[in-house]
């Protein structure tokens, strides 16, 4: 028996695991936990591809359970903080919503279903991502552990600073708009660098190795800003640069 080809697969399921964990901890209100196990999620998401190449075990059920486990720890795992978060911020359950009066109702149940768009077009992503053949190297649209892991920093963010909680209170559609933005993203044309090297060449990993100086940058102000570092703050700035960089690009290649 060649257990090495079980390697990857059993990786990936580590992956599907953390992930239904979040899911969990979301409905109980646990958010930070629930960051920290997409994280996790995410590690083991780039441990299979990596063990995968490394031992030569690809297979096709490897594929179908990789994109079965992202669909899980990074389509309905974040979908799920948003919508709890939602409810939190207005002090309510889910089915006290159908208590209320119809335009009342509908006012609170549109949000919700913003939330839950990331849970869809993460779905339709990674069956896009499936049989596209341009997205061998990088990215096309939005990878859906980056939308999930801004989601959930800045969840994370609004439980660890009652500033960020209380504007996100006061704006209850800051959460819904993200999700709707995010949501596009991953289905959209943008083309998306990954963090594949072939080589470790300046020239050729000249706009991988800025961002990753940016990064640290980002990190280092937000030590002399805050007094210390904070993980949530450094996800979510990282990311939402890594989004605005890549569409400045973009926007800059289309007027060209």
């Amino acid at each position: 028996m060649n257990i090495t080809k079980h390697i990857p697969n059993s990786i990936t399921s580590l992956n599907l695991f953390c992930g239904s964990v979040a899911v969990i901890l979301s409905f109980y209100g646990e958010f930070k936990i629930a960051l920290f196990c997409m994280i996790a999620a995410a590690i083991f998401d780039f441990c299979d591809g990596f063990a995968a190449r490394l031992l030569k075990a690809y297979s096709p059920m490897g594929k179908e359970l990789d994109s079965l486990a992202d669909m899980v720890s990074f389509g309905l795992a974040p979908s799920c903080l948003a919508f709890n978060k939602m409810l939190c911020i207005w002090n309510i359950g889910f089915t006290d919503i159908f208590t209320l009066e119809t335009k009342a109702a509908a006012g609170l149940l549109l949000p919700l279903v913003c939330t839950l768009l990331i849970a869809v077009f993460s779905a339709l992503r990674l069956a896009k991502f499936n049989i596209d053949t341009r997205q061998s190297e990088n990215f096309i649209g939005l990878a859906t552990p980056s939308c999930a892991l801004l989601v959930g920093s800045l969840i994370y963010s609004a439980e660890s600073f009652p500033q960020l909680d209380g504007i996100l209170a006061a704006n209850t559609y800051i959460i819904p708009v993200i999700s709707v933005i995010l949501s596009l993203l991953l289905v959209s044309e943008i083309p998306m660098f990954s963090f594949k090297f072939k080589s470790l060449r300046w020239s050729e990993n000249k706009l991988k190795f800025i961002f990753l100086i940016c990064a640290a940058v980002i990190a280092v102000i937000s030590i002399i800003i805050m007094g210390n570092f904070s993980l949530s703050i450094w996800i979510f700035a990282t990311l939402t640069l890594y989004i605005i960089l890549n569409t400045c690009i973009w926007i800059y290649n289309k007027l060209k």
